[in-house]
This record gives C-alpha cells, sequence and structure tokens, in this order.
C-alpha cells in the first residue's frame, strides 16, 4: 500500500513538471459534441496581462481520424474591449498528400497548434472576444459543410514570445 502511494505521488509529481508552461499566458479549450456544426461559434474570453509587451497566438484543435478533409478553414473573430473587431478568414493543412493527418500524439486523436497572429499588442485594457467557426466547404458545392465530423475540442493560446 505504502509503495502503491509513493508510485502515485512520483506520478503527479511527473505530471505536474511535464504540464509547467512558462510561456502561456492563456490556454483553453472547449469541447465539439460529436459534429461541430457550421453555425456553431466557439467563444473565449481573454484578459491580457498588460498593454506593452507582444504576444503569439494560437488555435489549438484536436482532432480523430474521423477527419475526412486535407484542409481546415476557419474563420476567426477578434472583439476588442472597446468593440473593435477584427476577422480573418484562415487555412490550415491538416494531413499529407497521402492522407496522414498532421499533428502530435500517437493515439487516433491529434493535437494542432495553429499559428494565428504573432507579435500582438493587446493595447486597449480589459476582456477580449475570440470566435471562432469552421468555415468548410466541399469541392463543386456551394454550400457548406453544415456539420463538420472529427473535430473534437477547439482551444485558444496566447503565449509569450520565445526570447533567443
Amino acid at each position: 500500500m505504502q509503495q502503491n502511494r509513493v508510485l502515485l505521488f512520483f506520478l503527479m509529481f511527473f505530471l505536474v513538471l511535464v504540464s509547467c508552461d512558462s510561456n502561456c499566458v492563456f490556454d483553453e479549450y472547449k469541447s465539439v459534441p460529436n459534429k461541430w456544426n457550421k453555425d456553431s461559434i466557439i467563444s473565449f474570453k481573454v484578459n491580457p496581462p498588460d498593454s506593452i509587451n507582444a504576444y503569439n497566438l494560437f488555435v489549438n484543435l484536436r482532432n480523430t481520424n474521423a477527419y475526412k478533409y486535407n484542409n481546415l478553414f476557419l474563420i476567426v473573430e477578434m472583439v476588442f474591449p472597446h468593440g473593435k473587431t477584427i476577422k480573418d478568414t484562415l487555412e490550415y493543412r491538416m494531413a499529407e498528400p497521402s492522407g496522414k493527418l498532421l499533428g502530435t500524439g500517437y493515439t487516433d486523436i491529434k493535437e494542432n497548434k495553429l499559428w494565428y497572429k504573432e507579435g500582438v499588442v493587446f493595447n486597449e485594457f480589459g476582456e477580449y472576444t475570440v470566435n471562432i467557426q469552421h468555415a468548410m466547404r466541399e469541392r463543386g458545392k456551394v454550400n457548406g459543410v453544415k456539420e463538420l465530423e472529427g473535430v473534437t475540442d477547439i482551444g485558444f493560446r496566447v503565449e509569450n514570445p520565445v526570447k533567443k
């Protein structure tokens, strides 16, 4: 029994040590139930620590082998505290030409850290809102993909730039 407690303690200590990330300022995920509807907007509320330093912004995505596309189109909208809005349509490569999914992970769940913006200074004090929705279309079809399969979680991350 005592040996199990010691083993559990070292396992917990290792997990805490591995999960520490000194560059991280904000990192949050939200689950997507079953399929990601094209009208479903995933929102994050971010309170930056200052209005002086520059930060790198990322969209994080977890997907399974059920994701059947080579790319991903997202509409990412940043709403500033005083109402100004910046909206971007972004494309990310999600698979190799062979169909093998990109990202990290050894199981059928892959995690992708996708660049959104680099060197952003949050020059307005207050809460920023980041809205993310998919904008996938199938080749030759006018209407978008109504329900995107294979995406399990959407995340947003703010990091201090890596100092060289």
